[in-house]
């Protein structure tokens, strides 16, 4: 899938290439801050599709600047979420390069994201996971319509879940 919209920002699939990329940034001091305890196996994901996790690459002007994956919950096959229902979608997402930060990339790159999950009618709802101590990716969620739903343990982090509506999304 191929996404192009404001902010001259594209979100095009993650592949097997784009792992060293990704690796680069996985080693930057703001993406360690954001999420200190994943251990991210991009040779092994990247190279084994599979049907319920959508991963990008978000491009400015053919430049990558920051990835984004979509997932159906309730069939990681890791059980992170737990037990949820079928019709909600997870995000992750985050910018790569230290120098995109902070000129609104995140929030185009939300937005595209969030009208992927929702073109597809029977999900119902969004979900994100920011670091409980991270008040800046919180306040960030909150003006894209998020909803605090409960502080929760995943794994080592103490983690803050949200939640948009598809009716708060569509107003």
């Amino acid at each position: 899938m191929e996404v192009s919209v404001k902010r001259r920002l594209r979100l095009r699939p993650a592949t097997p290439e784009d792992r060293t990329l990704l690796e680069r940034w996985d080693a930057e001091p703001h993406v360690i801050a954001a999420n200190p305890n994943d251990k991210w196996e991009w040779q092994a994901e990247l190279a084994h599709p599979v049907d319920w996790r959508q991963q990008f690459i978000a491009e400015r002007e053919g430049l990558p600047i920051g990835f984004i994956q979509i997932l159906n919950p309730a069939r990681d096959d890791s059980g992170y979420w737990g037990e949820v229902s079928e019709d909600l979608r997870a995000i992750d997402i985050w910018i790569g390069e230290p120098d995109e930060l902070g000129k609104g990339y995140g929030t185009t790159m939300m937005q595209l994201a969030l009208a992927h999950c929702f073109s597809d009618p029977s999900v119902s709802a969004v979900v994100i996971d920011p670091l409980a101590e991270n008040r800046r990716a919180q306040r960030f969620y909150e003006r894209l319509g998020f909803r605090f739903v409960e502080q929760r343990q995943f794994g080592d982090d103490i983690c803050c879940v949200y939640r948009l509506e598809r009716p708060d999304w569509l107003a």
